[in-house]
């Protein structure tokens, strides 16, 4: 057992930001936050249709993991864990992106299946709702996938990950500006169901979850539009989207244009021109799997790797989440490579 808490650091690389998330890890305590930095890379807009992403996005990485690494440092992060989600994990050149920024930041990212984000993230969805939840799915909207687990035990019984991500469908599927037409919508529809429906058959043999939940930023942004509170309410006030209350807002959304969507309640800029494609996908979950409503839970990914290393600390075991894990000292910190 540790004297005290343990400063972890989780720099997540996704479709849109670098987010490096700092907390104290003291077992028997949740994880206590203590500073977010986030910089934008937009490493999905800048994905061309061979899969490389361009020379500004690579750039705009280095310069967002090595701000990342500064704040860990004047932080005194005694542990590190950086990591790329489907937007570089699935790049053509992910390797030379990779070999780019260890080069000019020391920092090796690793790269997490999306299998293994769905068990994190179905982790940290059970510790936030407990046993009281019985059979649990839940559902998470990336940029570049869409992860879905189910299980009754503090890990998932099945996880999925399916190319379904908002922004990934949004450069494949819809126009490059609204509107978008009816037929459009339609046969963006027909394609998530038609990938759910094949995927999901295992899902649908088990028994009915007790609760629902989704979680991610695409589900937090259209259940605020749909009318949850607002952030500013605090994590503990309960958020609910409802399918019908997000059927009737699709049609709306696909009318307007970008500006337009980021003046609507929840949706923020960076992300207004995905939101179309994130209820289509978010709609078909629901449908699919016979869902009238899903709770939205404010822990994630990040959360659920820092529930992971909670267990290892209370257990008195060293870090083990990763199957290889190369450690280097940075600035006195444990820089521990996803791979």
């Amino acid at each position: 057992m540790n004297d005290g808490p343990l400063r972890l650091g989780v720099l997540d690389i996704g479709s849109n930001s670098a987010h490096l998330r700092v907390a104290d890890l003291d077992p028997g305590h949740p994880p206590m936050p203590v500073r977010s930095v986030k910089s934008a890379v937009r490493l999905a807009e800048a994905t061309d249709r061979h899969g490389v992403i361009g020379r500004p996005a690579v750039g705009r990485l280095i310069a967002a993991v090595r701000e990342a690494v500064a704040a860990a440092s004047a932080l005194d992060v005694a542990e590190l864990v950086p990591y790329a989600t489907s937007a570089l994990r699935d790049a053509a050149n992910r390797d030379d992106v990779a070999a780019e920024v260890r080069a000019a930041t020391g920092v090796e990212l690793g790269f997490l299946t999306g299998e293994r984000e769905a068990r994190l993230t179905f982790l940290a969805a059970r510790h936030w709702f407990g046993w009281s939840a019985g059979p649990m799915l839940l559902a998470d909207i990336g940029g570049g996938s869409l992860e879905l687990a189910h299980g009754a035990g503090r890990e998932p019984e099945i996880a999925l990950s399916l190319p379904l991500g908002a922004g990934r469908l949004t450069r494949h599927h819809l126009p490059p500006r609204p509107p978008v037409r009816k037929r459009t919508r339609r046969a963006l529809r027909a394609h998530v169901r038609s990938v759910l429906s094949e995927a999901t058959i295992a899902i649908a043999g088990r028994p009915e979850p007790v609760r629902a939940v989704a979680t991610s930023k695409t589900f937090t942004q259209l259940a605020r539009l749909c009318g949850a509170p607002r952030a500013k309410a605090g994590p503990y006030r309960e958020r609910h989207l409802d399918r019908s209350d997000l059927h009737r807002w699709i049609p709306k959304l696909a009318k307007l244009p970008d500006e337009e969507r980021a003046r609507l309640p929840g949706v923020k800029a960076s992300r207004a021109h995905q939101i179309l494609a994130g209820a289509i996908v978010a709609e078909g979950v629901m449908d699919v799997l016979g869902l009238d409503r899903l709770d939205i839970c404010p822990w994630a990914l990040r959360e659920g790797i820092f529930l992971n290393r909670l267990s290892e600390l209370a257990e008195g075991r060293p870090p083990g989440l990763f199957p290889e894990q190369r450690p280097m000292t940075l600035r006195g910190a444990w820089l521990c490579a996803v791979t």
